[in-house]
């Protein structure tokens, strides 16, 4: 950012943290007027007529000369209305040094005038003069009520932002807040913001000490445990205990609904779901702890629970005046349909998405919308559905796109996916979404050559996401052909997302493929209780059944059916096998 516009910004910059003066006293005695007489300025003729002038120069376009006429009568009345003015006429003009010497010629007529610091700092930060700012900043949280401190510690880390030197910008901060950090009423707030600010530098041992600082502090603050769900996934051995011991007590709904989407993402189900039952316990009228838990209950197959927390979710959204309550409205919507869907309750899926608002996301509502006229035999009212979508950026016709190929795919008319595809390629050649889906789309016409160039090109261009190499080892897998291979690619992706059942289910396959059934059946059996899947389940009924557990097998595949009937990996495997659920 140019030095200029930093400083225009200050102009028009408010700390909403620090800006609300100080609660006078309350006073039940009027004051006492007198209603003869009008209230003194210390603007005499001579100084009312040289602000004038000030004011006259800069309209006329010499606001260096406006500037020092009304600063000169700043100093000499002590007016905090005429230093600021000379301050913001400063920084309008772009002379940061100038504007400096208001603030600071201000402070020193009033040493208790507050704003003046606040100035200070801010100019002295986008004049990138730090060690100076810290010293601003320790005068200014010193300066405000006790009962400002912490909020004004809190926005400390959005002010420094603009530091480039991030780790200059964190030890500055916390030499600066070396009081607060020792005082009970303000050390948590300030171990976050030490905290936050360390691991915005890449500081990540120094920022999980801040965080335990924090909480050892005060176990009950918010601020500690939201930066402790920051850096669970970076430091989990540290950060683990705190949490579980945190949530052990009273949290705020949303801290709990926050460690239950880290559960999740681990993946740690089960753990997620005991934390989403006290959430719902605890906080009944909380609509995004109904939200969470019923769209966990749903992916892990456990649907008639599912359905009624999510139309608990509905009931709560409908009569919330939230706003962004309302917002995630269509999102159970959705999956109520989804669900009534699945269980062939074409009417009520129906009733369901007639209720989604307006504004939803018309590729999501668009989607859902096609599955159920698909599963009604509605094909070609469900394609015109998708083409329809009317998208507004970039972002949304890819996405667009990719909806349209999935649907494609899914319903057998692979060809006419693959010319989407190529003419969204052609435009967007760069496209990491849409090259995996066309890696898909080439495995379905057996144009196994095109499709491992593709993932090949995907794993050079993003070698940190999983996916492409997965993908790749399962093909290999699938086709039993280069299993050595096939288990290094697999290998490689659970080393980037280790707790991934589809990579799972995929080393378990190739374990079957190179015939070791136990280990096999070992890791799928632990991948489907991670996430019950009907892919999955066709993977584990099928090694149940070579391992002579028929009976086993076949209760894993009906299971499989539940979760998705048309799975063709599940239709075929049964098939294959000529069993009858």
């Amino acid at each position: 950012m140019k030095f200029w516009f930093r400083l225009a910004l200050i102009s028009s910059c408010v700390w909403s943290a620090w800006a609300q003066p100080a609660t006078p006293a309350q006073s039940n005695t009027p004051p006492t007027v007198d209603q003869g007489t009008v209230p003194q300025s210390a603007l005499d003729a001579a100084l009312f007529y040289q602000v004038l002038l000030g004011e006259l120069n800069v309209r006329s376009g010499s606001p260096g000369s406006g500037f020092s006429f009304i600063l000169d009568a700043a100093r000499k009345t002590r007016d905090p209305a005429l230093f600021q003015r000379a301050v913001d006429l400063a920084l309008q003009s772009r002379s940061g040094e100038s504007a400096l010497q208001a603030a600071q010629a201000w402070k020193s007529a009033i040493p208790k005038a507050t704003e003046a610091n606040r100035y200070i700092l801010q100019i002295l930060l986008a004049l990138n003069r730090v060690d100076e700012a810290g010293q601003a900043l320790s005068v200014s949280i010193l300066e405000l009520p006790a009962a400002e401190q912490n909020a004004a510690i809190a926005s400390v880390p959005r002010v420094f932002a603009r530091v480039q030197d991030k780790k200059a910008a964190a030890d500055t901060v916390e030499k600066a807040l070396a009081s607060a950090l020792k005082q009970g009423s303000t050390a948590a707030a300030a171990w976050t913001t030490v905290g936050r600010m360390r691991r915005e530098a890449g500081q990540l041992s120094l920022a999980v000490e801040a965080t335990r600082q924090g909480y050892a502090s005060d176990a009950s603050a918010t601020g500690p445990l939201i930066l402790a769900l920051s850096l669970a996934s970076a430091a989990a051995a540290e950060m683990t205990p705190l949490l579980n011991q945190a949530m052990q007590g009273q949290v705020q709904p949303e801290l709990r609904l926050g460690y239950a989407r880290h559960l999740i993402g681990l993946p740690q189900q089960a753990q997620a779901l005991r934390q989403l039952e006290r959430l719902n316990a605890e906080h009944p009228s909380f609509a995004d702890g109904w939200l969470v838990h019923g769209l966990l209950l749903q992916e892990t197959g456990q649907l008639a629970q599912a359905e009624q927390k999510l139309r608990k979710h509905v009931e709560l959204a409908q009569a919330s005046q939230d706003k962004e309550v309302q917002s995630r409205l269509a999102e159970a919507l959705m999956a109520l349909a989804q669900m009534a869907q699945r269980q062939g309750q074409l009417p009520q899926a129906e009733q369901w998405l007639a209720q989604v608002p307006a504004d939803a996301d018309p590729i999501k509502l668009a989607s859902r919308r096609a599955d159920l006229l698909t599963q009604q035999g509605r094909m070609e009212e469900a394609r015109q559905v998708l083409a329809q979508i009317k998208t507004t950026n970039a972002e949304q016709a890819t996405r667009k796109t990719l909806v349209q190929s999935i649907w494609l795919r899914d319903n057998k008319r692979v060809d006419e996916a693959y010319n989407l595809l190529k003419r969204a390629l052609n435009e967007q050649p760069q496209n990491t979404d849409l090259m995996s889906e066309m890696a898909m789309v080439n495995e379905k016409l057996k144009r196994f050559d095109e499709m491992e160039s593709v993932l090949r090109e995907l794993m050079e261009r993003k070698p940190e996401d999983p996916q492409a190499f997965n993908a790749l080892g399962y093909s290999l897998a699938d086709r039993n052909i280069r299993l050595n291979e096939a288990r290094q690619l697999i290998t490689q992706a659970l080393k980037l997302a280790p707790d991934d059942a589809y990579i799972q289910d995929s080393l378990g396959w190739v374990a079957f493929r190179q015939g070791q059934h136990a280990e096999a059946l070992q890791i799928l059996q632990a991948a489907y209780k991670a996430r019950p899947d009907a892919e999955i389940a066709a993977h584990l009924g099928e090694v149940l059944w070579v391992m002579g557990q028929r009976q086993e097998a076949g209760a894993i595949w009906r299971e499989g059916l539940l979760l998705k009937a048309d799975n063709d990996t599940l239709v075929e495997t049964m098939k294959r096998f000529q069993f009858k659920p």
